[in-house]
């Protein structure tokens, strides 16, 4: 599985960036404009920089339930090593204009939510959501979709900034598992047309339009990491999405 290295110039928009790494000694990068978050995909590592380090006890892999992170603030130098053989991380980036403290967070204290129901049931760890972590910009969440079920359903845009609402976001889809299916299709902010089929270490760029479903096949869990980031800041920072108006009534059928 390669490397992923999405920053906002390759992928053409203003904000959101994606990192991935497979290390058994150490791997170091640093942040420059952005704020990061290390969260370890399997294993485990330590995470230093600004002569301070923190343990972050990872797990077998994405399935097996949350993982502890670290918060690197914008203008850092990170060096991160292996426990106990090989580590794979994520390293989610935003573009920040806010310095934060480097800082721990604590796979015990990651919110887990049961979105949905019936076929469309899923679970979400809001690890980064922004009532659970303190960023700039950067949000983060991770998604399993069982075998045979539907999430990002129902379809949902977050690509204009409304009043009280809806807030616009550039987004990123990483998945393992799989193999599943993503779906992105056109909104007012302009034309996509997405169906591909995606598997562990696909990557799927949203800078607009609906998204969903993420289809996971009968007999393969999908997990997704998403990251998204956007012009709100600190505590203005918000998640808030518009439904696809054809589709919104599915959400009242799981409380039924």
């Amino acid at each position: 599985m390669a490397n992923i290295d999405i920053t906002p110039e390759t992928a053409g928009w203003r904000y959101a960036g994606l990192k991935t790494a497979k290390f058994a000694g150490s791997y170091e990068f640093g942040t420059t404009e952005d704020e990061a978050l290390v969260l370890p995909l399997s294993g485990s590592c330590t995470v230093r920089s600004a002569g301070e380090e923190f343990l972050l006890a990872g797990r077998k892999d994405v399935f097996a339930g949350p993982s502890d992170f670290a918060y690197i603030p914008r203008g850092s130098t990170v060096r991160l090593a292996a426990v106990d053989g090989e580590c794979r991380v994520a390293i989610p980036t935003a573009r920040a204009e806010l310095d934060l403290p480097f800082r721990y967070g604590a796979r015990e204290a990651v919110p887990v939510e049961q979105r949905g129901a019936g076929s469309a049931a899923r679970t979400l760890r809001n690890f980064c959501a922004p009532e659970a972590f303190q960023t700039d910009r950067l949000l983060a969440v991770e998604v399993i979709t069982p075998g045979g079920n539907w999430s990002s359903w129902p379809p949902h845009k977050h690509d204009e900034d409304v009043e009280g609402g809806e807030r616009a976001k550039e987004e990123i889809y990483y998945y393992e598992g799989g193999p599943g299916y993503q779906r992105v299709y056109s909104s007012a902010a302009g034309e996509i047309d997405v169906l591909r089929e995606v598997e562990a270490g696909d990557v799927v760029l949203i800078p607009y339009g609906y998204h969903g479903p993420s289809m996971a096949m009968p007999g393969y869990d999908l997990y997704y990491l998403n990251v998204l980031a956007g012009r709100d800041r600190g505590p203005d920072r918000s998640m808030a999405f518009s439904d696809d108006p054809r589709h919104a009534w599915i959400r009242q059928t799981w409380s039924a």
